[in-house]
């Protein structure tokens, strides 16, 4: 897709309004909307101005003007609006012409850029699996004298005694039961499909969708892998269209990483292979068929895992997803086939284009951008520095005695320490200035300002349960 060709799809569409959309520094997608008549060519070289001082993270007001500038290959219809044709940004600054460095979309570009000016990879694969919820209903408020959140799901196991106007059908998902049902049982196969066939429809190649393990609506849709940008302008849309489709339905999705308590939380997956020249550099003879360059970039994401989290974990809620008995991992190892694993090595196929890693504690509220572009930070690292990733962790973790379990080191259990390990170790994002001081510092003091101090100073509904009778 050129701009010619996107000014004449919109004439052959009969688009009359042009969507620019990019993602703010937290992870948020962004928009603003021209008519048809305000773009052309030149518009995709010079851009657009907007207000960037009222975007989190960014710009102070008294040095608020910035660009937009439409990427023609992003271009979609968009399935849910009128006469509406969609587009992704690159953020400039007006005067300098020069991509801001807090565009998280630009430290995903300069992540690849950096990649290939090593010589070690000309395309880093990126394969994402995105798990998310979809409820039935949702409320919650947070006030000065109360805090509630309420969530319901017409197929949750607690609804089995509920009087419904048309009849129980008693057809619920029992506790960590929801993977792979059929319907009745699975309620959102219908909604599911309408995902896969508009995110087909938008260009986004699906491999499968299904239910997943929880309770109360988890669902999966998996993508097709793609290089790391592509991928994470794929996930962008993959949650737009999971909203709205939900939206449609009467229903609500979050991608929340821990909405229910006692039920398996909602990852995000994510698969990682470099190669050269078309060909993988992740296939070889060494453990589960791995190359010993796959070895050292795990290596490298397993040393920088918990500042990796930072970015890959980055809500307060991310953490309550990594506790045991749920299939998330709960230790810095991998394995060829173990679930508790930080890393698992998919063993499907001995294909050498299949031979990849999957890093398994990011979780769906990440940033794609960015988290992405610190994985594959991490993973040359590894490579540059020959890091040993340790023997791998093939038993149940769940069997081992603890003597055994502590000799595998652990994540951060909050996001307060996954901050500070960033703060300590983050030498190996500014290769490159793919990161630099000032995205790290503004992160940390973003994240701690206004997530984890404020969860820290407001009264949770359980510590009523615990304390009011003291």
């Amino acid at each position: 897709m050129t701009p010619a060709k996107v000014l004449a799809l919109c004439r052959e569409k009969e688009i009359k309004a042009i969507d620019l959309r990019f993602m703010d520094f937290p992870g948020t997608q962004k928009h603003f909307t021209i008519p048809l008549s305000a773009l052309s060519e030149a518009s995709f070289e010079d851009g657009l101005g907007f207000n960037a001082s009222s975007i989190r993270g960014w710009k102070a007001i008294n040095e608020s003007d910035m660009l937009v500038v439409p990427q023609a290959e992003t271009a979609v219809i968009d399935p849910f609006m009128k006469n509406t044709l969609a587009i992704t940004c690159n953020i400039q600054d007006p005067v300098t012409r020069a991509d801001y460095p807090k565009d998280p979309r630009n430290v995903a570009r300069k992540a690849e850029s950096y990649m290939k000016s090593t010589g070690l990879a000309d395309t880093a694969f990126i394969g994402a699996e995105a798990e998310f919820f979809v409820f039935d209903d949702v409320r919650f408020d947070q006030n000065e004298h109360e805090c509630f959140y309420h969530v319901d799901s017409i197929e949750g196991e607690w609804n089995r005694g509920r009087h419904e106007p048309a009849g129980n059908s008693g057809y619920k998902i029992r506790h960590k039961e929801g993977y792979f049902p059929v319907p009745p049982v699975d309620t959102l196969q219908d909604l599911r499909t309408e995902i896969m066939l508009t995110l087909l429809e938008c260009g986004v190649e699906v491999e499968s969708q299904h239910h997943e393990i929880a309770s109360g609506g988890q669902c999966e849709i998996d993508m097709k892998y793609q290089p790391l940008v592509r991928m994470a302008d794929h996930l962008l849309l993959y949650k737009y269209v999971v909203k709205n489709v939900a939206t449609r339905y009467g229903k609500t999705a979050t991608f929340m990483p821990k909405p229910l308590w006692n039920d398996n939380g909602s990852g995000l997956h994510v698969h990682l292979s470099l190669w050269k020249q078309g060909e993988s550099l992740f296939a070889g003879t060494g453990y589960a068929g791995l190359s010993q360059m796959a070895l050292h970039a795990m290596g490298g994401v397993l040393r920088h895992a918990p500042a990796l989290m930072a970015f890959c974990c980055p809500t307060t809620n991310s953490y309550k997803r990594l506790v045991p008995g749920f299939e998330a991992p709960v230790n810095l190892t991998y394995s060829s086939r173990n679930r508790s694993a930080a890393i698992r090595i998919p063993v499907y196929s001995p294909s050498p284009a299949s031979k990849r890693f999957e890093f398994r504690l990011p979780d769906s509220s990440s940033n794609g951008y960015l988290a992405f572009a610190a994985m594959l930070m991490a993973a040359i690292d590894g490579i540059q520095n020959r890091i040993d990733p340790g023997p791998p962790l093939d038993k149940d973790m769940y069997d081992l005695v603890p003597e055994e379990l502590a000799r595998y080191p652990q994540p951060p259990v909050s996001l307060e320490a996954s901050l500070e390990a960033l703060r300590d170790d983050h030498d190996f994002l500014l290769r490159g200035d793919v990161f630099n001081e000032d995205v790290i510092d503004t992160w940390i003091w973003y994240k701690t300002e206004h997530e984890v101090g404020a969860l820290r100073q407001r009264p949770h509904p359980y510590e009523f349960a615990m304390y009011y009778d003291i």
